[in-house]
């Protein structure tokens, strides 16, 4: 895939520059030691004919209390992080697109702290990350990171190694994609989205702890609310899973995407029959703002709150782990 090409323009420490002209420091500690935050947004074409980022607030509001989290200076504004990316759409002609901003270090071959940190927006064309296709996946040999061991509610670039290898370890088997546990054994989530089955008309999805709790996952469950789908966040074992009615992931370049078995065990019911379908329909509308005026979902919760609660919940599992429960 091409992600740029001559003309590209990307937004880079307050400057909009050609990809090509784009410099990087290689001595930082980002590219030594995967120490930087991003987000993956995507914008649509809407309904209408405009450019809209789907949840642009909530995604830059994440990358602050990542880069903070991290200890990663943070001198921009939601405000000003949206307009220029609107900005870039438009310098490059986009408007369904995948939107990668990173802030990373400066040149930094310790571990000290930084006292500056730079930015880049790029954007890139998306089509259907997995296709049309349901996937088949498998469980990985590869577990999600202990959250004593890391901050997992970032979106830090380096916890994704383990999500790199969760993947090309399922493809090098013949599967689409990976399915990672957490350290206790239970279903976690995607190599970069989360996971909800179905069963007798019910969607079951890991409780937050060990898991990164993604903006598509409120999304979805968001969705569920207003079609009175029942929805139980818990901890599980890939057993329950296996045979289930159906079952998803779901994220931001995923989106929606239905999957057809967990470790050769196909789902019971077909796809278009499924929760996870209806759904998919759902969201699909929702992001392009095609909206049935009996469900309306676009006036969202703040994402601080919603990321300040996950913060809460991780650190109350791991007092109740160190107490030996």
């Amino acid at each position: 895939m091409n992600y740029y090409d001559d003309n590209t323009i990307v937004y880079l420490d307050d400057r909009f520059i050609k990809a090509t002209e784009a410099k990087v420091d290689l001595y930082t500690q980002s590219l030594h030691y995967g120490y930087s935050v991003f987000e993956g947004i995507r914008s649509y074409k809407t309904f209408t004919g405009d450019t809209k980022i789907f949840k642009a607030k909530e995604h830059y509001e994440r990358l602050r209390i990542s880069a903070d989290t991290l200890n990663i200076p943070f001198d921009y504004t939601v405000e000003q992080l949206i307009d220029t990316t609107y900005e870039v759409l438009r310098l490059n002609n986009l408007q369904d697109a995948y939107i990668r901003p990173l802030v990373y270090s400066p040149a930094n071959m310790s571990f000290n702290m930084n006292t500056e940190s730079h930015l880049v927006i790029e954007v890139w064309e998306m089509p259907l990350f997995f296709g049309d296709k349901l996937l088949r996946v498998m469980t990985s040999s590869f577990e999600r990171p202990n959250p004593k061991a890391f901050k997992i509610h970032a979106k830090a670039a380096g916890h994704y190694v383990n999500s790199i290898l969760a993947s090309q370890e399922a493809k090098a088997n013949g599967y689409d994609e990976a399915l990672l546990l957490d350290i206790n054994g239970n279903v976690a989530e995607g190599t970069g989205a989360n996971v909800f089955f179905e069963k007798d008309k019910v969607l079951y999805t890991p409780a937050k702890g060990n898991i990164l709790a993604g903006i598509t996952r409120a999304t979805v469950i968001e969705i569920c609310n207003e079609l009175d789908i029942p929805v139980v966040e818990e901890f599980f074992k890939p057993e329950q899973m296996r045979g289930a009615d159906s079952c998803f992931y779901c994220g931001t370049a995923a989106e929606i995407v239905g999957l057809a078995s967990l470790d050769d065990v196909p789902f019971k019911i077909k796809w278009e029959d499924s929760l996870g379908a209806a759904i998919q329909k759902n969201y699909k509308d929702l992001v392009r703002e095609k909206i049935d005026p009996d469900i309306n979902i676009i006036a969202e919760p703040s994402s601080v709150e919603f990321l300040e609660a996950e913060v809460s919940d991780a650190l109350t599992l791991l007092r109740v782990t160190s107490n030996g429960s």
